[in-house]
């Protein structure tokens, strides 16, 4: 596996744990997706496979072309803004690295 699949892979990872823990948190689901969930999670898969921009971008929130329609990119604020404070705790490395990432793009974007 190249480098860039393997983030792309990273990428849906993260993104899938997220939505997961949403689903499980707001719409009490202990197995699987809730329909909802279920749409906004193949959706980003689907967007990720495709993201023309893998190799440079850190995170979608950073990145300078939103490819989420406008309804998905609600819905997957919604679960980030959930979802993201609580990855702290279950995956510390990740959550310190995508801060990171973020301090860094702001301050390239200065």
């Amino acid at each position: 596996m190249d480098k860039i699949e393997k983030k792309r892979q990273n990428d849906k990872d993260i993104v899938a744990f997220m939505i997961r823990w949403y689903c499980k948190k707001k719409h009490g689901k202990k197995e699987g997706l809730c329909p909802s969930c279920k749409e906004l999670h193949d959706y980003a898969m689907f967007r990720i496979d495709r993201c023309p921009f893998m190799e440079t971008k850190t995170f979608c929130s950073n990145c300078k072309s939103h490819c989420y329609s406008p309804e998905m990119r609600g819905k997957i604020k919604d679960v980030m803004r959930f979802s993201g404070p609580r990855l702290l705790l279950s995956h510390p490395i990740l959550a310190i690295r995508h801060v990171i990432d973020t301090i860094k793009n702001k301050r390239r974007g200065k």
